[in-house]
């Protein structure tokens, strides 16, 4: 298959092509996340907390996986660019391998540690079960979900977006038929309550692996997985680890931003929890639209610098840029319009239900700023630049945002933690666009000059 349309198609053409498939995936992932919410609110408001608080370890799982497959998306693309064939095989075969490995481990740590970990933010009895067995069952799938994240991430990297968008809509798809069938017990499935959910989730993430292997097999890609070219190789794998390991600590940030709103938070109100896990969820749906659109601009970008055009990636760094803050002034005004039909979509409390209108509306506010400091980080990711990337989602989500919150939480109460966000995201924005600038100017100006190996392992 020709790669050459990564380097030679029109821009915007091509930052379209590859984007649309993924934004319209992984939105639809998000809208999977809202509807498995929805199931699980009308079990209980006790399995919602459950299922917010297992939150945390399902993102700490898939950040691994997933940081270490941008790792592998990015190099693969690299090589591909450089005309590298072999090298990129073997960091595809290598990759697939390594991540697996991460699969299994995170999967006996997150199962023995979830009911300790629960038993760390509330101490009701009901609450703990349920997400401790939620918990067992979702994490026996981590080792086929990473590898499906794996596929994805390659069929990515050679710019297979459409198929990449398709396996991921069958996988969620499938967990949405399944949710309402397995959780409250319809036709001849028996009423599993939460663990219905799980098993529907796990089921998705097959459902999606099976279907890249079908495509891998019977509509090849230009890189191929063989185990001969699975011995690792030390060069190889510290070019894959430095953007991956990064890219895995920036992902799981979430969950050390939500753990840690989740402990301010509970000294004024257990349905203030409530109201940020709404708010994750929904946000997630903006967000997963961002996401979508910049996991386009990683192979191209790396792609580009393998083949050393400068004025292509210039362009597309600046559209994405343009496009990642109308997504999300598209969801700052769904939020200010429309929080009364988004947060009764939880099933809430009524005093959840005052509280999270007016979260939601100040919340929303954050969004424009938010999306572009997001393709900031994905264009450093596809530079290479991992540390950067990782910086500057530190300084969102930890850094700036939780002594904020806690502080602004105790000079104007709730609300000030809200407001929190909003300032974050200002400062890092502001931060982030500078430094992109300086990276970039660095970068495209020597890399006429730099060897082709210098340019990877930064």
């Amino acid at each position: 298959m020709n790669q050459n349309f990564m380097k030679e198609k029109p821009v915007m053409p091509l930052v379209i092509s590859m984007a649309l498939p993924m934004t319209f995936s992984m939105l639809v992932n998000a809208l999977y996340n809202i509807i498995d919410s929805y199931f699980v609110a009308r079990i209980s408001e006790d399995a919602m907390t459950a299922l917010s608080l297992v939150f945390p370890l399902q993102n700490l799982v898939n950040a691994v996986v997933i940081g270490f497959a941008i790792g592998i998306n990015a190099t693969i693309a690299y090589f591909l660019g450089a005309q590298k064939q072999n090298t990129a095989d073997k960091a595809a075969s290598l990759g697939t391998l390594f991540n697996m490995i991460h699969g299994l481990i995170l999967a006996v740590v997150c199962i023995a540690a979830a009911a300790p970990f629960l038993a760390m933010f509330t101490d009701k009895r009901s609450i703990i079960d349920m997400g401790a067995a939620y918990a067992q069952i979702v994490f026996l799938f981590a080792v086929p979900n990473a590898a499906g994240l794996c596929f994805e991430k390659i069929f990515q990297s050679a710019g297979r977006m459409k198929t990449s968008m398709l396996c991921m809509l069958i996988g969620c798809v499938t967990n949405i038929i399944l949710d309402p069938f397995m959780i409250f017990g319809i036709g001849f499935f028996p009423e599993m309550g939460i663990r219905g959910a799980a098993i529907a989730t796990g089921i998705g993430q097959m459902a999606s692996l099976v279907s890249y292997l079908l495509f891998y097999f019977f509509k090849p890609i230009p890189v191929k997985i063989r185990w001969k070219d699975m011995k690792p190789e030390a060069e190889l794998s510290r070019k894959m680890y430095s953007i991956g390991v990064p890219a895995t600590l920036s992902i799981a940030l979430p969950s050390v931003q939500v753990s840690a709103l989740n402990a301010i938070l509970a000294v004024y109100s257990a349905s203030y929890v409530l109201v940020l896990g709404a708010y994750f969820k929904l946000q997630t749906f903006v967000y997963m639209a961002v996401f979508g659109l910049n996991n386009a601009l990683i192979p191209i970008v790396a792609f580009n610098i393998g083949a050393k055009h400068a004025e292509r990636i210039k362009k597309v760094i600046r559209l994405s840029g343009a496009y990642s803050a109308l997504i999300g002034l598209v969801g700052l005004i769904i939020m200010e319009m429309l929080p009364i039909q988004l947060i009764s979509a939880f099933a809430p409390s009524e005093e959840m239900f005052l509280l999270g209108v007016t979260a939601l509306r100040i919340l929303g506010l954050s969004f424009v700023f938010g999306g572009i400091s997001v393709m900031t980080c994905y264009a450093l990711q596809g530079f290479s630049r991992g540390i950067a990337s990782l910086l500057i989602s530190a300084l969102r989500q930890v850094i700036i945002l939780l002594p904020l919150a806690s502080i602004m939480g105790k000079m104007m109460g709730i609300n000030g933690i809200w407001w929190s966000f909003l300032v974050s995201e200002t400062v890092t924005v502001a931060f982030a666009i500078i430094y992109l600038g300086i990276a970039e100017k660095k970068e495209l100006s020597f890399l006429a000059s730099m060897p082709l190996e210098q340019s990877i392992a930064k």
